[in-house]
């Protein structure tokens, strides 16, 4: 690799100083402010950010975000693991040159200073999740799948028990009619859902919307990547962050507009 990168831990003493912590959100948006105050609140429970810059370039090459698995924001048990929430690497030119694999091995690291059981990770294919790829070729295994495209992927230290995917299925019984459930976790949902609330296809519907504001809730959510989540009655319409034309796609083909 011909960059020396340098990866900078992010806390509540310096979060204002690295604003791209915030996901390229404008500080002057209410979203803002929602995620950062989400953050203060998660650096509390062990949450970890790292961001990796590379040398001669001002902004960050590289996102990581995890926390112990007590404290997961995703439906897993994942107790005596450090569960990965997003990794990510920017822009395009900043990828396959070793950068994400630094991340990783961060974490690994971090793990097992902590005296876990290992690392664990939710991969997908679809938009918003990283891939499988890079985690197999570092020793991730596969522990399962949730049947709609997500894997949990293990890097075990030792025999122990490894973490699983919750039941997330049973739990869309619980929402009949028409429900958004999200989290503060992504300032894109946030905004999005903050700005549906006034939107005058919200007084037409009047989708029901619960923000799930503790660990526990996230585990026990109705899809497995907790962040955002269109149901309608009992059926998983949408499990992460969509646009609003996108939104309005879904409501017509399930005739609700």
């Amino acid at each position: 690799m011909n960059i020396k990168p340098e990866i900078i831990t992010i806390n509540n003493q310096n979060l204002a100083d690295f604003p791209e912590v915030i996901c390229f959100i404008n500080k002057n948006q209410p979203s803002h402010s929602l995620k950062t105050e989400w953050l203060k609140e998660r650096l509390e429970e062990g949450l970890r950010i790292k961001l990796l810059f590379v040398e001669g370039k001002k902004n960050a090459a590289g996102f990581l975000e995890y926390i112990p698995g007590e404290f997961a924001w995703r439906a897993v048990t994942a107790k005596h693991y450090m569960l990965i929430h997003c990794i990510y690497i920017y822009p395009n030119a900043n990828k396959n040159k070793g950068l994400g694999t630094l991340l990783i091995e961060e974490c690994i690291s971090d793990a097992r200073k902590n005296n876990c059981s290992g690392v664990a990770v939710i991969t997908g294919k679809r938009a918003f999740m990283a891939e499988n790829t890079l985690f197999i070729k570092m020793g991730f295994q596969p522990a399962g799948n949730d049947g709609t495209g997500n894997e949990l992927l293990v890097y075990k230290f030792n025999d122990g028990p490894v973490p699983v995917i919750n039941d997330w299925k049973s739990q869309l019984a619980n929402y009949r009619g028409l429900h958004i459930v999200y989290t503060r976790q992504c300032p894109w949902v946030a905004r999005m859902v903050e700005e549906f609330k006034e939107s005058d296809l919200q007084k037409r519907l009047n989708i029901d919307i619960t923000e799930l504001k503790t660990p526990e809730e996230a585990q026990n959510a109705p899809a497995l990547y907790t962040t955002f989540s269109l149901i309608y009655k009992g059926k998983l319409l949408a499990d992460r962050y969509i646009s609003t034309t996108r939104m309005n796609n879904i409501l017509k083909k399930e005739k609700l507009i």
